[in-house]
């Protein structure tokens, strides 16, 4: 071996040690110390608007007092027990409703949302699939209280939908729509409709052509490949759009303020009435740390149910 070649050998951390020295491999602490270098950012983010507005919530739900006077931290526990026994303001009634209407939202959405993803993954042309996704989001270029308020309009006693439909007898003059719990799930549905479509269509695409072509050639029905290959395989993105249409529909205030009526009265309408109207900020933060566990169960139970690892699949 040449004088050159050992010395570039040396250099590159692959050649013979020098007599009397132990090599050290190049690089070996910085390939160790990347992936903590590379979380640093995520983790920052975490914590500074994840973890420390939680923490910093379970404090406020511990003091006591008022505006006026100024809130101390006190350890006071109680105003926990007194949001399910305060038989003046049924928060238990809110914390229930809420779930059901971001549950029948989610279910809803899968159902209209899942043969959108599926036309725009298998049955349109490749040159046609950003434009169909661009309309999917077309919404969110307008203001999402103006799209409420626009579906307010719609479903108002004289507006366009209840007038064609009393005009064609298929609704009485006593029939409405706004004020009620449909109105709220399918305003909740409709504006989250997006976040369950795009996961779904991006678990679609991952699906090799090949395994339909396989399961074609085996004599698999449209129904059977359907059943056993198409949607094991998009599981991902269904999991992934329960979790965004799930956790956005049942804090939502804004849908049941402007659609629903005194019996839709919601969680995220309680928590932004005890904050901004009432300046209980106390009862707002022990509402949205009761809110936030519930979540973490139900969240947790599914994840266990369904396999984290369809995340993974997705990403």
């Amino acid at each position: 071996m040449s004088t050159a070649t050992m010395a570039t050998d040396q250099v590159a951390g692959a050649g013979p040690a020098p007599t009397g020295q132990t090599r050290r491999p190049v690089g070996r602490r910085g390939v160790r110390a990347a992936p903590y270098l590379l979380s640093l950012a995520g983790s920052a983010w975490l914590l500074i608007l994840f973890v420390i507005p939680l923490v910093s919530g379970l404090i406020v739900s511990l003091m006591s007092g008022n505006p006026e006077k100024g809130f101390t931290f006190t350890w006071d526990w109680g105003v926990y027990s007194s949001i399910f026994v305060n038989p003046a303001v049924p928060y238990a009634t809110f914390f229930v409703r809420s779930l059901v209407y971001g549950g029948a939202a989610t279910l809803i959405t899968i159902i209209v949302g899942y043969p959108m993803a599926y036309f725009i993954a298998f049955r349109v042309s490749p040159r046609w699939k950003n434009a169909l996704l661009f309309l999917v989001l077309l919404s969110f270029l307008v203001s999402f209280v103006i799209r409420i308020d626009m579906w307010a309009f719609i479903l108002a006693d004289q507006g366009p939908l209840l007038t064609i439909l009393r005009d064609l007898h298929l609704a009485s003059k006593d029939f409405h729509i706004l004020g009620t719990s449909a109105a709220v799930i399918g305003g909740d549905a409709y504006n989250d409709l997006a976040f369950m479509v795009l996961p779904i269509y991006v678990a679609l695409e991952k699906i090799e052509p090949r395994f339909l072509e396989a399961a074609g050639d085996l004599y698999g029905s449209p129904r059977t490949v359907f059943s056993r290959v198409v949607l094991p395989l998009s599981r991902s993105g269904i999991f992934a759009g329960v979790l965004l249409v799930f956790i956005d529909t049942v804090g939502d205030p804004v849908d049941a303020s402007l659609l629903g009526g005194t019996n839709t009265y919601t969680i995220g309408q309680a928590i932004q009435d005890a904050y901004l109207t009432n300046q209980q900020y106390n009862v707002a933060a022990a509402l949205s740390t009761v809110l936030m566990i519930l979540l973490g169960i139900i969240l947790f139970v599914y994840a266990r149910i369904a396999g984290t690892e369809n995340i993974e699949n997705l990403v």
